[in-house]
């Protein structure tokens, strides 16, 4: 029986081994990639170890730091306010809607997923944002849009049914108001949904462009993520005969547009792969328990 069992967790870790390894190697690959040469690139194909380090893309993206570095605070800034403030949201809409004892629960529950199949489409969008809000070049441009989902309101909703209705009604008892209680007792014991939904929000904010693309025009308030698209169609037009026609290029100068987009992945997704571990202790239960407590 302890042999059958040994042979069960050796093949399960084999697997889970072999599996972490399938999904690292693509990273990996991306990452040696980032510092090949264009010719190496061409002649030996993307590689893990480069056979000559080459910082040329590197050096290409970093050519103006003080753009990059603005950027990368106006990303820091957006990803952390907006998930924040979106946990907020989320989190006492789905509080209110969970409680039996609020008449509109039933409404509200319909409406958040009524947004799930339906919204207002970008036209309508984009007038409420720059006509009526004037949030163009803002930073609250930035933030708002996606502040709640519903989604997220039905996930973290699954969650708050499962505390007990004893533990809320013992504080109202020892004299608690309901604010006391959502945040000193609800909050608390709802780490892990808002550990998943916060690491959710702060994706969904830091891999952001699209609202960059509509309501920014100065580049002081440009994210991350639309920047490296301006530098990667930069360098793809520097490829172009029209570039070296108007001396941009000289000639027989080498671009690296292959490398530069696996720069371009590192610097974009390096950030988040350091905050992930630290979400990772609550990521699996928050999603299981919500998904269970629908």
């Amino acid at each position: 029986m302890i042999r059958t069992l040994s042979y069960s967790r050796a093949l399960i870790h084999l697997i889970i081994g072999v599996t972490c390894i399938v999904c690292i190697y693509p990273f990996l690959v991306v990452l040696g990639t980032s510092f090949q040469s264009q010719s190496d690139i061409i002649l030996r194909g993307y590689s893990i170890i480069p056979k000559n380090f080459d910082f040329t893309a590197y050096k290409m993206i970093l050519r103006s730091p003080d753009i990059l570095l603005n950027s990368y605070m106006i990303t820091i800034i957006t990803s952390l306010a907006g998930a924040c403030a979106g946990l907020w949201v989320i989190t006492t809409y789905a509080y209110v809607i969970s409680r039996k004892s609020y008449k509109y629960r039933t409404h509200l529950s319909f409406y958040a997923f009524f947004t799930m199949l339906f919204n207002g489409g970008i036209v309508p969008t984009y007038i409420l944002m720059v006509n009526w809000l004037d949030l163009k070049n803002s930073i609250l441009a930035l933030i708002l849009p996606y502040l709640i989902n519903g989604w997220y309101v039905i996930l973290m909703k699954g969650f708050l049914q499962s505390i007990p209705e004893a533990l809320i009604e013992s504080a109202k008892i020892d004299g608690a108001g309901e604010l006391y209680i959502f945040v000193k007792i609800v909050l608390p014991i709802s780490k892990p949904p808002l550990a998943s939904i916060g690491l959710f929000l702060l994706l969904q904010y830091w891999n952001d462009w699209w609202l960059t693309l509509l309501y920014i025009d100065t580049d002081q308030l440009i994210k991350l993520q639309y920047l490296l698209i301006r530098v990667m169609k930069s360098m793809e037009f520097l490829n172009t005969p029209e570039a070296l026609q108007f001396g941009l290029v000289k000639e027989g100068m080498e671009v690296p547009t292959l490398a530069a987009r696996m720069a371009m992945c590192v610097l974009a997704a390096g950030p988040m792969l350091l905050v992930f571990p630290f979400f990772q202790r609550y990521f699996v239960k928050g999603l299981t328990v919500g998904s269970v407590k629908g």
